[in-house]
């Protein structure tokens, strides 16, 4: 883990979220370290540096080391973060894992698994989500003169309904799912513009491209992902991260970020609302009186 992480604050979210965040781009050593940790955080926070050591594998320096790449000072400050959060999922509800599910098991618990799980991935994503980056990409989808939206399956799914709802409201965008369209239209931004990307993994390459491309053009550049020291954050000036669980064999991980990139979403369509209400409010009230028109009446 040779990037450094800004400096940890426990108002900032869990350690545990910020600890999945960074684990794929994590070196053996460490990502053995986050392994350990998320497998067992009520034992890694009873333990001292030597026990952990011992547990990984690994050296005293190396624990050190991964401690202050998360943007902790030290071993006693991940014990003490782990303990603070032991402690308020205590009063909250379980430590969050991965939903797991069995071919026999009944509708009822997969029901209520998945209800529990979601309901703590937007938990998390509230709690670490940085709300000024936000407000930064908010303002900007509303100055901006054409808005590019990148995403590829599911969370082009999820992005389709953010980019028709700004349409709506008057604002002039689009979503580009084939990476082909998606590179000539970046290629066409320039600084009046902003480019919006969406991947859980931060990985795909045809999101990434395309808006590494709109950057270089001068477009203003927003990334929306569950990793964010990944190639895709690397490209955007404005990273707003989602806290969503990791895989399962019945659920990958781009099914479990619905929920949390949702609310990513959500928040930034009403926050270019509340700062053109007076237009929008127009535009959606005329709207919906031309949609109405062709709805049935009721049986």
């Amino acid at each position: 883990m040779a990037e450094q992480y800004e400096r940890y604050s426990p108002t900032a979210g869990g350690i545990l979220t910020r600890i999945r965040g960074v684990e794929p781009t994590l070196s053996a050593a460490h990502h053995r370290i986050a392994e350990v940790i998320l497998a067992e955080p009520e034992v890694v926070a009873a333990c001292t540096i030597t026990e952990l050591a011992e547990r990984c594998g690994t050296s005293l320096t190396t624990i050190t080391r991964f401690c202050r790449g998360l943007g902790l000072g030290g071993y006693p400050e991940l014990r003490l973060a782990l303990a603070t959060e032991l402690g308020r999922s205590k009063a909250n509800g379980p430590i969050r894992r991965a939903v797991t599910f069995a071919p026999d098991d009944p509708t009822s618990q997969v029901l209520r698994s998945l209800t529990m799980s979601d309901t703590a991935a937007m938990d998390e994503t509230a709690a670490q989500l940085d709300v000024s980056a936000l407000d930064r990409a908010a303002s900007a989808l509303v100055r901006a003169r054409f808005i590019d939206f990148f995403a590829v399956s599911g969370s082009a799914g999820i992005t389709l309904d953010l980019q028709l709802r700004l349409h709506a409201a008057g604002r002039p965008c689009a979503l580009w799912t084939d990476v082909h369209n998606a590179l000539a239209s970046a290629n066409a931004r320039d600084h009046r513009d902003v480019a919006v990307a969406v991947s859980h993994s931060g990985t795909t390459a045809e999101v990434v491209e395309p808006l590494a491309l709109a950057r270089e053009r001068g477009a203003t550049t927003i990334a929306i992902t569950n990793y964010p020291r990944s190639p895709l954050a690397d490209v955007a000036e404005i990273v707003l991260t989602t806290a969503a669980g990791e895989s399962s064999p019945f659920r990958a991980g781009a099914m479990a970020a619905r929920h949390p990139q949702m609310l990513v979403l959500d928040c930034l369509y009403v926050g270019v609302v509340q700062r053109t209400h007076e237009t929008t409010d127009l535009l959606l009230t005329s709207a919906t009186e031309v949609i109405n028109q062709h709805r049935l009446p009721q049986r």
